[in-house]
């Protein structure tokens, strides 16, 4: 058996002979994903991330894109623990995110392919694969090759269109988000979501909502108090935990198509200054320049990309908001509702 691993090293050192015979196909961020794997692990995560999603597009005939998900003997000790961090580098039209020498994802989106290598022994973190090599590699191919806006931000709406919700992590996006879902809004993502500079059209994936544990307080008692209590828990790199809901499994909407900005909200932790039963006191209307002042201050990675310039001239013509906090959060979804519908 060694003679023969040595001799396969020596002639296929790249392992491109390696058989990769299991598929999966995936309609996500505007374009078609193929998936091709010696794995069944890794594309379960593949399923688990994009399965019975909405297939969103921008255009008649979407790009079609190819991944490569080779899962590789373990060469670390079984019994650590520690996931390395991500580090990014780029080159040649290339982009790759990398933990070590087996954990990384190498994308070329000019090729519109791209390759995500895993060891053995990191298939037991499996949210790490999923999140950080998986999305790495499906939301660089996305976003580069249809030169969309990457944004950190959420994204609710309903009737097609839609509000960026833009706070930093720990602002209450997914608290926010949660409630809009409970009064029949749509979600096109909590974290990250891509735009179509030109159109203003947003995309996203909308598996999942994570909160956290304190966020649930205000629905102690209800049937979805116990059904996002009884799902999975995640630990993000800073330690928090959150429930992750799968809201595939659920009553909640994911946006059928991708929505049309028609307002952008900044989230606030101060407090609205008058008790009054209307939604005016939550919101505070901001100028075209504090617009693009705190999108700018907000999003440093999308505003050093080549199709800012057009996203910023488009997203000026539309409304722009700080939201304050109210006494409950569905005071929130009010006033979010009466800009969607203006």
């Amino acid at each position: 058996m060694k003679h023969v691993a040595a001799s396969d090293a020596l002639s296929d050192p790249f392992g491109e002979r390696v058989a990769c015979t299991l598929r999966r196909r995936a309609h996500v961020l505007g374009g078609v994903f193929e998936f091709e794997s010696n794995s069944r692990q890794l594309l379960r995560l593949v399923d688990a991330a994009y399965d019975k999603l909405p297939a969103h597009t921008f255009c008649a005939e979407p790009p079609h894109f190819r991944v490569r998900l080779l899962l590789t003997p373990a060469e670390r000790s079984p019994t650590e623990d520690e996931v390395p961090r991500m580090r990014m580098h780029a080159g040649g039209g290339l982009f790759c995110g990398a933990m070590d020498s087996t954990n990384f994802a190498v994308v070329s989106p000019s090729e519109r392919t791209g390759l995500v290598v895993v060891s053995r022994n990191m298939v037991r973190h499996a949210y790490h694969i999923r999140y950080e090599l998986i999305e790495f590699a499906v939301y660089t191919l996305a976003s580069r090759a249809q030169q969309l806006v990457s944004l950190h931000a959420a994204c609710i709406g309903r009737n097609k269109r839609g509000l960026l919700l833009i706070g930093p992590s720990g602002a209450g996006k997914s608290t926010l988000a949660l409630h809009c879902l409970l009064q029949d809004m749509e979600l096109v993502a909590e974290d990250g979501v891509f735009v179509a500079p030109d159109t203003l059209l947003a995309t996203g994936i909308g598996s999942f909502l994570h909160l956290r544990p304190d966020s649930l307080n205000l629905l102690q008692g209800t049937g979805d108090d116990a059904w996002i209590r009884s799902s999975p828990v995640i630990r993000r790199r800073n330690g928090v935990e959150k429930f992750e809901v799968d809201l595939r499994r659920a009553r909640y909407q994911v946006a059928r198509t991708p929505l049309k900005l028609v307002g952008v909200v900044f989230l606030s932790k101060q407090r609205a200054s008058r008790r009054v039963s209307d939604h005016r006191p939550l919101l505070a209307p901001l100028r075209k320049s504090e617009l693009l002042k705190r999108l700018h201050a907000s999003q440093p990675y999308a505003a050093n990309q080549p199709v800012w310039a057009t996203f910023r001239e488009q997203v000026s013509g539309v409304g722009a908001f700080e939201l304050r906090r109210g006494r409950h959060p569905s005071e929130a979804v009010d006033a979010l509702r009466g800009i969607i519908e203006l």
